[in-house]
């Protein structure tokens, strides 16, 4: 079945449809990973997203169960140049994930590089392209929405029952990877809903505050649990939780223009001054600061990459530590963390 892609802009991007029948509304994004789609498509992060896959194939491992981010799909559409199958563009389908292929991505990336992430609609079905330029035209943008209660846990559940040492989770759409890697290490994981409030929190030994989607800055309860938990307990903030933590200790953040997106983003670790090649995914950022606070840097804009604050046990990684998936570089973050919570508990 033919298909396109209609930016805010006017511009139509025609394909193949191979997923599931239907028109799907969101942000236009790429990702420039060579590997994980399955994973970026469960990835809670990506709600309300159409994702398009700088790879030039995509599919061509089928899937796995195994590396699912979420118990679903979060990505709204997939927008790829060349896709495989048939296993996964039948798990697309199965999903009810609008997915083209045959899409011109290398001219689709240029665009959204040079005018910014836009509003877009992916159509497979009988909308005509007009009609859908202007109903793209109508959905909200990516600023000021908050998106954490549409992909948070309902209700607390333990993860993992092994281990000595309790971390907490705040879920503002935790990736599963996170997870795997703390039960990993053996921790006692709890996760909780991204409206827990700080007393809760503070009956563990440490707090991991997710990832997830939209922009922080309307998280305002959110953001006020962060405040209460500094000092009185570890904490690593992880993406959303990394922008969370710096809104609480007085950062800004803003909107990047089209994102960090992928498996190969290079990060100055300043102390050391090594460059970690890094997993991301996240449309805001924290403002460039000089701050001492400020440990690691984007070497592609200068954003803030991590925080340490000795004096309130609190830390954090704009980036993905569990690389899941992704390089290896900064594995170890997690595995400190959790062993200086460990120590400090014992």
């Amino acid at each position: 079945m033919s298909a396109f892609l209609a930016l805010e802009d006017g511009t139509i991007f025609r394909g193949e449809s191979v997923g599931a029948d239907g028109v799907a509304f969101g942000e236009a994004v790429f990702t420039t990973a060579m590997t994980g789609y399955q994973e970026t498509v469960t990835d809670p992060s990506f709600a309300e997203q159409l994702v398009c896959f700088t790879a030039p194939m995509v599919g061509n491992y089928g899937v796995a169960d195994g590396r699912a981010e979420s118990a679903g799909a979060h990505a709204k559409a997939v927008l790829m140049r060349e896709a495989r199958g048939p296993e996964w563009t039948d798990w697309l389908a199965e999903r009810g994930i609008v997915a083209l292929t045959g899409i011109d991505t290398r001219s689709l990336v240029l665009r959204l590089r040079g005018a910014g992430a836009m509003r877009a609609v992916a159509v497979a079905g009988a909308i005509g392209e007009d009609e859908a330029t202007e109903a793209a035209r109508e959905q909200p943008g990516m600023d000021g929405r908050s998106l954490v209660a549409q992909v948070s846990t309902p209700e607390p559940y333990v993860y993992s029952d092994t281990g000595t040492t309790r971390v907490a989770v705040v879920d503002y759409g935790c990736k599963r990877s996170i997870l795997r890697r703390l039960a990993g290490v053996g921790v006692h994981v709890t996760v909780f809903p991204h409206t827990v409030d700080a007393n809760e929190l503070a009956g563990y030994d440490a707090v991991l505050l997710s990832n997830g989607p939209g922009d922080p800055e309307p998280l305002a309860y959110e953001t006020q649990v962060v405040r209460e938990v500094l000092g009185r307990l570890p904490v690593l903030g992880i993406c959303l939780g990394h922008q969370l933590l710096g809104i609480a200790t007085g950062h800004a953040t803003f909107k990047l223009p089209f994102g960090h997106r992928g498996a190969n983003h290079p990060v100055l670790e300043r102390r050391h001054r090594r460059v970690l090649v890094t997993s991301q995914n996240h449309g805001f950022a924290v403002a460039p600061s000089d701050d001492a606070e400020a440990t690691h840097v984007s070497l592609y804009d200068g954003t803030v990459e991590g925080f340490d604050f000795p004096a309130l046990r609190a830390r954090s990684v704009q980036f993905h530590p569990e690389a899941g998936p992704g390089p290896h570089d900064a594995w170890p973050i997690l595995e400190r963390w959790v062993a200086e919570v460990a120590d400090a508990a014992a």
